[in-house]
């Protein structure tokens, strides 16, 4: 195939000049062969298998980056949700196994581990209870866990006995890692539908029914399609669209080309792509950004949920066009705190939670890295969560809840998690 000089320094100028990047490269690796009777018997098949499984996983991931010339941010792993592995020791305290998961992580230096999860949306297992009563400890002594629980599916419905039980536990890790501001909730998210192959943290695990290893890729690319928006300045909105589709391709098609590359050198197979339009608190990285250039005078203002259903519209069809391979979750995240642009409408005014809320009906997930004050209360917490998880209950999509009360602080403050992400928080 030979490609024209146009082509060429378009695709440079994505790289360059509007942050595309590979997100993740996430090997997801099943645990189900490292249950034993004993806890500490079973730590060790753990710890074993992913140091073998995935020793070569972060090298690799440099190797492409150096020899392609494409960014791959962070190098993670997915693995069987804990509670179905640690159960069978008769174990009550978790903890232990989120400290090998962290040792592992750190000697393997990959980003980030998920999978300190447990799928309870029908009802609790006593794995499952040991499970949740152990995050808020887990996360305060670890750096890479992140921990997810899926509360609800279309079919199932919502255990509303589990979404009360969690809005105390991020309470309680909130308060756990209350030096911090409270970063533990950072890395805990709680879903309704929540995808078994999903590379991006911090609902990452790999599902049951997935098999023994697979290499799967989140790539991102919020300032490549405000580019095409840019672009397509005063079109009809169909000739809009149509370039929002057209970029999404050719942003998958690159994913893709890694994502096969990583597979194949760390003889696994290629699992899933998820083009998702995850935002950072760089200028020019911004999902809000891309709202406002397609025609709203501010994120939040009346339009924007017609303007992002647009967008994450065409994002997931370019995706599908693009390869056989989509999965995920796909489209557009809306991370208030990771968004420079959605910080700057928070505080103009013009997001709300109930905003949100109504948006999340049509983007890829639900109220995302939402700093809130820290005498908020658990019951209330529990609503908010209930209140996400029936949309995608009903509407048979994806949501999730990661809200993170900072101890200490109030609405207007701010909150650092440096070791998380670089952006500032504004607590609301």
């Amino acid at each position: 195939m030979i490609f024209s000089p146009t082509e060429i320094k378009e695709t440079v100028d994505m790289f360059m000049q509007y942050k595309l990047d590979v997100r993740a490269i996430t090997m997801g690796i099943s645990l189900r062969d490292c249950a034993s009777h004993s806890g500490e018997e079973s730590r060790r098949r753990v710890y074993d298998k992913l140091m073998k499984t995935a020793g070569n996983l972060v090298r690799i991931g440099r190797d492409i980056e150096a020899e392609f010339g494409i960014p791959i941010i962070n190098k993670r792993i997915a693995v069987t949700p804990i509670a179905l592995i640690a159960e069978a020791s008769g174990d009550t305290d978790f903890v232990p196994w989120a400290r090998i998961l962290d040792r592992a992580a750190s000697e393997l230096e990959v980003d980030f581990i998920g999978g300190f999860s447990a799928l309870v949306q029908k009802g609790m297992t006593p794995g499952d209870r040991n499970l949740i009563e152990s995050i808020p400890q887990a996360l305060a002594e670890t750096n890479r866990i992140c921990s997810s629980i899926n509360l609800g599916t279309t079919k199932s419905g919502i255990n509303m006995d589990a979404v009360r039980k969690m809005g105390e536990i991020i309470k309680d890790t909130a308060e756990a890692t209350k030096d911090r501001d409270g970063i533990g909730c950072t890395k805990l998210v709680v879903f309704c539908n929540a995808p078994e192959d999903n590379p991006f943290m911090a609902g990452a695990f790999h599902g049951p029914g997935e098999g023994e290893a697979v290499l799967s890729v989140g790539v991102s690319g919020p300032g490549v399609i405000k580019a095409a928006c840019e672009h397509y300045r005063g079109a009809p909105l169909n000739e809009l669209a149509e370039g929002i589709k057209k970029t999404s391709f050719k942003i998958t098609r690159m994913g893709q080309l890694v994502g096969k590359e990583a597979a194949a050198r760390l003889g696994v197979p290629f699992g899933i792509l998820d083009l998702s339009l995850a935002p950072t608190p760089a200028v020019g990285d911004s999902v809000a950004r891309i709202l406002e250039e397609m025609g709203l005078e501010s994120a939040g203002a009346p339009g924007t949920t017609a303007a992002l259903a647009l967008l994450t519209d065409m994002v997931k069809k370019g995706g599908v066009m693009a390869s056989t391979s989509v999965g995920g979750l796909s489209g557009a995240f809306i991370p208030v705190s990771e968004d420079e642009g959605m910080v700057a409408a928070v505080r103009a005014g013009s997001i709300t939670l109930e905003k949100l809320e109504a948006m999340t009906c049509v983007c890829s997930v639900g109220l995302d890295m939402i700093a809130v004050p820290g005498s908020i209360s658990a019951e209330t917490i529990s609503g908010i969560i209930a209140d996400e998880l029936v949309i995608g209950m009903v509407n048979n999509k994806t949501t999730a809840v990661r809200l993170i009360p900072v101890p200490g602080k109030e609405a207007g403050e701010w909150a650092e998690f440096g070791g998380f992400s670089e952006a500032r928080r504004l607590c609301r």
